[in-house]
């Protein structure tokens, strides 16, 4: 068993599907097959069997996912450490960020980042906060960025706070919401809490509702066009955008926040790449909130 039936068996356990599994690890189904095979033959146990669902995987099978889990992610910090003995600055940086902080602030951070540090690869992955605190947590990513609250014992470090607010293309007089269609849009769940609980202690009553869309961008252009208004994170709007945008307010007269975390594991910051990321985001919003 090597390198190769380690990534066979994981991503068959992510795809429970041959055909799937074949074309990802761009290898023909009968030569994934016979691998398998040959596995079941070298432990002498049935690694998986077919179903109506799809390929399961055994208890000797679950095993051995687990163990090359393991062995892959052992390779890799093997592979990072060796990397990192030398002086110059390079790896690969695995960032676990939230889709919203990446879709608006990331594209910018990374191109810098990597034009003062070029021999730093970056893989990412974007998702809710919840799912890249998961990440972390699996020691999938080094570095995560979250944003909400959430449950993590290791190192964080706040980057920013930005405002939740009524959006709208026309002022709007806080006592009318209740009466007003909304257009709402799926997001994380820290941040539907946050404005349901805002909501809950200011009306008696639920939101006007008339819109459901997927995305956050397709909320605003609803928005835009004088659709409806909406409860957005100040981060996803621009300053020329006309809108008309007011802060949440909280019984306690105080702006409703999202806070902005990157979490990360102390023992990641033996890797040069790692604290150089770290660095550069805290001196970017640092220059950026002087101004």
């Amino acid at each position: 068993m090597d390198e190769k039936d380690w990534h066979i068996l994981k991503t068959l356990h992510e795809e429970r599907n041959i055909t799937k599994t074949a074309q990802r690890l761009y290898t023909s189904q009968p030569a994934l097959t016979y691998r398998i095979q040959q596995l079941e033959k070298e432990f002498d146990a049935t690694i998986i069997t077919r179903g109506q669902k799809g390929v399961e995987f055994t208890v000797q099978g679950e095993y051995l996912v687990h163990y090359a889990n393991n062995m892959i992610m052992n390779l890799q910090k093997a592979k990072e450490y060796v990397l990192n003995v030398e002086n110059t600055i390079k790896g690969t940086l695995r960032l676990g960020i939230s889709g919203m902080f990446a879709r608006y602030e990331l594209p910018f951070i990374i191109k810098n980042f990597l034009y003062q540090y070029p021999n730093v690869d970056i893989n990412l992955k974007t998702g809710w906060s919840s799912e890249i605190n998961q990440m972390l947590q699996k020691e999938e990513v080094h570095i995560g960025i979250v944003r909400g609250d959430y449950n993590w014992q290791g190192k964080k470090i706040l980057l920013r706070e930005e405002e939740i607010c009524v959006a709208s293309v026309n002022k709007i007089d806080f006592n009318e919401l209740p009466t007003l269609s909304r257009v709402n849009y799926q997001t994380d769940p820290s941040l539907k809490n946050l404005i349901d609980n805002w909501w809950q202690e200011k009306y008696k009553v639920p939101p006007r509702i008339s819109m459901e869309v997927d995305r956050i961008d397709t909320c605003k252009q609803m928005v835009l066009n004088g659709l409806g208004y909406a409860i957005l994170p100040s981060i996803c709007v621009k300053k020329d955008e006309p809108l008309f945008m007011a802060p949440l307010i909280t019984n306690e007269n105080k702006p409703l926040l999202r806070k902005t975390w990157i979490i990360y594991r102390e023992n990641t910051l033996q890797l040069a790449y790692v604290n150089a990321f770290i660095d550069f985001l805290e001196n970017y919003y640092s220059s950026r909130s002087q101004k």
